[in-house]
């Protein structure tokens, strides 16, 4: 896989509820992680005492956050709405040349930030809050 651009990594939110999905307007990092909790099942016959663990078995979350200036009224409203309501619609992460991640995620986390000769920007956090499909490129 070739390098990629930082930029073509994509949030898109899906704006209305009808599966027309949109950018989140003004983001200039993101980033999206994958986890797994584990589930240790070593005894005391555990061969050589090594731990042990349990294929299958854990909760797999993901979590996406980003970060940047406001551009866009509509979907910095969007954004804001969601927070306040608890709303968990369904998100896409576009990852160039690898594929898209899809689902529902709760907005966790929105901070607000200005400096006085800078731009107002903002930082989301959001958390997974259901199974996620993966849509190979």
């Amino acid at each position: 896989m070739a390098v990629q651009n930082g930029r073509d990594l994509l949030i898109k939110m899906d704006m209305t509820g009808d599966g027309m999905f949109e950018t989140i307007a003004g983001l200039r990092a993101t980033r999206l992680g994958f986890n797994a909790e584990a589930v240790d099942v070593t005894s005391l016959g555990s061969e050589g005492g090594w731990r042990e663990l349990l294929a299958g078995a854990g909760v797999r979350t993901a979590s996406i956050s980003g970060s940047g200036v406001f551009r866009d009224e509509a979907s910095d409203g969007r954004v804001r709405q969601v927070f306040f309501d608890g709303e968990v619609p369904r998100f896409q992460v576009v990852i160039p040349d690898f594929g898209t991640v899809e689902g529902p995620f709760q907005i966790t986390g929105l901070e607000y930030a200005g400096s006085y000769n800078g731009e107002a920007t903002y930082e989301l956090a959001l958390a997974s809050a259901g199974a996620l499909s993966f849509e190979p490129a």
